[in-house]
């Protein structure tokens, strides 16, 4: 099932499908004659244990950002079984080359193993080469900040009620509510924090 969608200046449109169970071939795909093609290409899209960091494992969520870069959020976290170091990544390439350009990789203190990173939205004014602003609907909840110029990145409002679940919010779904349902176990109701993220066009309000 795709979660995301972007598109870049010249019209061309990225869309990725997590690893959530489905048959998933690729996780980051460009449109091609309105098909889906493996994008960079079927090797970094190749599900890998033994080489986390040199493959996407399952992708949240792409974002072509102002400078027409494509940025590829990898949760490191198929089935939402959890993560490793080099799983959970912020990936940029090159649309003018299709090459992959920029490799963040995420420690364990920023991105703990039962962390999810959701989405992400990036602020090219702030800092020396921009930041970006990832939403953590996993574990504690919370916002991570990456530095884009280093590749440092840390945590904010982790476990603060604002990135935590409403309790009070409860998701219909064609009419119905939409529980958790486990296998021989009770229905419970459906909780996330911090999940979509938003910046304003000034950069002043996240």
């Amino acid at each position: 099932m795709p979660t995301g969608v972007t598109v870049s200046r010249r019209g061309r449109i990225f869309v990725n499908f997590p690893r959530w169970g489905d048959d998933v071939p690729f996780t980051v795909a460009g449109l091609r004659g309105g098909k889906p093609v493996a994008y960079s290409d079927a090797e970094v899209n190749r599900q890998d244990a033994s080489d986390l960091a040199g493959h996407l494992q399952s992708v949240q969520s792409v974002v072509v950002d102002g400078a027409d870069r494509l940025w590829i959020l990898d949760t490191g976290s198929p089935l939402f079984a959890g993560s490793s170091y080099g799983g959970p990544k912020l990936v940029a390439v090159d649309l003018r080359t299709d090459r992959i350009v920029r490799k963040i990789l995420f420690p364990p203190e920023v991105v703990p193993a039962n962390s999810y990173p959701n989405d992400v939205r990036f602020d090219l004014r702030r800092g020396a080469e921009g930041t970006a602003f990832i939403t953590d609907s996993g574990g504690s909840n919370g916002v991570i900040v990456v530095d884009l110029a280093t590749g440092r990145s840390w945590r904010r409002l982790t476990g603060h009620p604002s990135a935590l679940p409403d309790k009070q919010f409860l998701p219909v779904i064609e009419g119905e509510p939409f529980m958790v349902r486990p296998a021989g176990g009770e229905p419970t109701y459906y909780e996330t924090g911090s999940d979509g993220i938003a910046l304003s066009a000034d950069g002043t309000r996240l």
